[in-house]
């Protein structure tokens, strides 16, 4: 028998084996499922479309961490149904002030070895705990709720093999941060990241879990760590021991590619606007002014992460022209920070206490004045996802973020000294008693709707022929921030697609969505990796909304190329760089004989009507795709097979 990769091996213990070559089509058994309340409300409404009585994995949980900011009725209203939606369908329901989700899951959920589909894209976090953990729009997680496989292109593995042991004042969030300058945000798209060497047994979970959820930024399918006697100690100190299980790959096993990370060799590393990738050491541009440093999101809040920091500010004053913030990720940080004295350190030093939630992550809150430079210890700093569209983002680690908030500038941490000691707690509090279990008699309940909780909209059947204008033409690197914006109000409108599908690429063109109405829809072309980022499939359901019937790129990304074919949004992927050039906002394009081209082929035939032109382009798609796409989307698709 050769030897596996944890990968292969997870995938063996769910009933796949061997293992598909990369390319194949997988349908993965789900252990466990996350929701959070910006896409899931949207995933329960698809549940409840399938008509299935229970969920039926082992364990889903509805995390309210996203919409916590209550200043209408709207995200009420949704945290209302939410938690009437996990009584009535056997959902596990964690409300608002207990954390954000990928935090509160690694704590008190997350079991190695299993499979977690979550609505978010980050849940690949749970890959520090040895979990295969992937994010997904809301409708696969809804399925997977409802007990069907979650179908993926099979991914190759890569082996990241760590050696060495960090300097100090290094972290995980430098290893991370290395890895997207090598690869890049392109880079992992259909590879899933396994990580081994020496190195592996140096770093906690916490900060396993730091890079498993960076990887994301990298397009990778997920990230995956051992399962070894770090996790146990781990698991043990959640007073969860009962739930670690050990998982290491064979000494033999194989890899499509082996990328080498020396350890003692990295330095502390900062992502310079507006791309996680675009990376450099902190020496190199120390001394950047900082209007706001901001720490916290679901990549480094941590109690590890929190107390470091709190050593740091311990008996200092935060620059008074620089704001800190700081968000602990779950309630059970924020309590052992407060019982170890941490959190006083915090308080006395004058940052200002957020609550336990995403909050600035996703530009509720906390945005940067005009022109203001932010430093923050999150995974992403997107143009515009701050809330502040001329802001300057730049991403670090905790330690690199409390030194320049101490010094009101840019600052290598290696310059302040020796780093200070902190002790992890052998126990933390748990706070189980304020998550809400479901109940054992379900009919009792109704789930409560809003005004703003509007019917689940649903796409159109494929014409024999697809026409319209091009309403928009984009470059590469097109983010799901882009087409469907974050921010307090925006956000506040996740279950009312009607009212939210006028915010469509507002920040990049303001009339689009008018436009769209105006020519009742149309395409969209863009460049390379159009669709990175957030899992949020409002960026394929509110096109849908407006009229999208295609959607026309170099390349995708895995989880937004998988949000338009479930909503019946054809993916069409030129073949050439210089083909983009053939296409121009305005342009009449027509593709006949759309059905039977589908049918038969790879390729569709583009006519562009205004150039007197015709482009050729490839359907990347299965033949069960191609089935939902055909029938408008995927509730069409089983609802015509049953």
């Amino acid at each position: 028998m050769s030897d596996k990769s944890i990968f292969e091996k997870i995938l063996e213990t769910h009933g796949i084996s061997p293992a598909p070559i990369p390319g194949k089509s997988i349908e993965l058994p789900i252990d466990q499922t996350l929701t959070q309340d910006a896409t899931g409300t949207m995933a329960c409404l698809q549940f409840e479309a399938l008509e299935v009585p229970r969920v039926a994995t082992k364990r889903s949980v509805s995390y309210v961490d996203h919409n916590t900011f209550q200043a209408g009725f709207q995200n009420s209203d949704d945290h209302r149904f939410l938690r009437s939606f996990a009584a009535k369908y056997g959902l596990i329901f964690s409300g608002p002030g207990n954390g954000i989700c990928h935090q509160v899951h690694l704590e008190r959920f997350g079991i190695p070895g299993d499979t977690l589909l979550g609505s978010d894209s980050h849940t690949s976090t749970g890959g520090g705990l040895g979990m295969l953990a992937i994010g997904a729009g809301g409708l696969d997680v809804a399925m997977a709720m409802a007990g069907h496989p979650f179908r993926l292109t099979c991914p190759e593995v890569v082996l990241v093999r760590l050696e060495g042991r960090l300097s100090p004042w290094v972290t995980a969030k430098d290893i991370i941060l290395k890895l997207l300058q090598l690869v890049s945000v392109k880079g992992g798209v259909g590879k899933v990241f396994e990580y081994g060497g020496p190195g592996v047994a140096t770093l906690s979970v916490p900060e396993r879990a730091t890079i498993a959820n960076m990887g994301a930024e990298s397009g990778a399918t997920s990230s995956i760590f051992p399962s070894d006697e770090i996790t146990h100690r781990f698991l043990r100190s959640q007073g969860r021991e009962n739930d670690f299980r050990s998982l290491s790959a064979d000494p033999g096993a194989s890899y499509a590619e082996v990328l080498t990370i020396n350890l003692d060799e990295l330095e502390p590393m900062v992502a310079q606007p507006h791309m996680p990738d675009v990376v450099c050491a902190v020496r190199e541009i120390a001394g950047l002014k900082l209007d706001q440093v901001v720490i916290g999101s679901c990549t480094n809040s941590s109690y590890m992460d929190l107390a470091v920091v709190a050593s740091i500010l311990k008996g200092r004053y935060v620059h008074l022209e620089t704001s800190l913030v700081i968000a602990p990720g779950s309630r059970q940080v924020l309590a052992a920070l407060a019982e170890s004295g941490a959190l006083n350190d915090i308080i006395k030093a004058g940052a200002r206490i957020l609550e336990c939630a995403c909050g600035p992550c996703i530009g509720i809150g906390q945005s940067p004045p005009t022109d203001g430079v932010s430093l923050r210890t999150f995974n992403r700093n997107f143009k515009g996802r701050s809330g502040t569209q001329s802001a300057e983002i730049y991403l670090c680690s905790p330690q690199v973020a409390a030194v320049s908030a101490l010094k009101g500038e840019l600052a290598d941490p290696r310059s302040f000294g020796e780093p200070a000691k902190v002790d992890i707690p052998e126990t933390f509090p748990i706070i189980d008693h304020l998550f809400v279990p479901p109940l054992d008699n379900p009919e009792s309940v109704e789930a409560v709707r809003g005004p703003n909780i509007k019917p689940l909209p649903m796409g159109r059947a494929m014409p024999e022929t697809l026409e319209g204008v091009v309403l928009i033409r984009l470059g590469d690197d097109i983010t799901t921030d882009d087409i469907m914006p974050a921010g307090t109000h925006i956000m506040s409108l996740r279950s009312n697609i009607p009212a939210i599908s006028e915010y469509v690429f507002s920040n990049r063109d303001p009339g689009f969505a008018k436009r769209a109405g105006e020519r009742e829809g149309g395409f969209i072309a863009a460049g390379r990796n159009y669709g990175q980022g957030s899992s949020r499939e409002h960026a394929a359901l509110a096109p849908m909304f407006l009229g999208i019937k295609g959607v026309i790129a170099r390349s995708f990304a895995r989880i937004h190329r998988a949000n338009l074919i479930n909503f019946g949004i054809l993916p069409m992927t030129l073949m050439r760089d210089e083909d983009l050039e053939q296409i121009q906002p305005g342009d009449q394009l027509v593709i006949d004989d759309v059905i039977t081209s589908m049918k038969n082929g790879e390729t569709l035939r583009v006519a562009n009507k205004t150039r007197n032109s015709t482009l050729d382009v490839r359907i990347d798609l299965n033949q069960r795709e191609k089935d939902i796409i055909l029938a408008g989307g995927l509730l069409r698709f089983l609802r015509r097979k049953n």
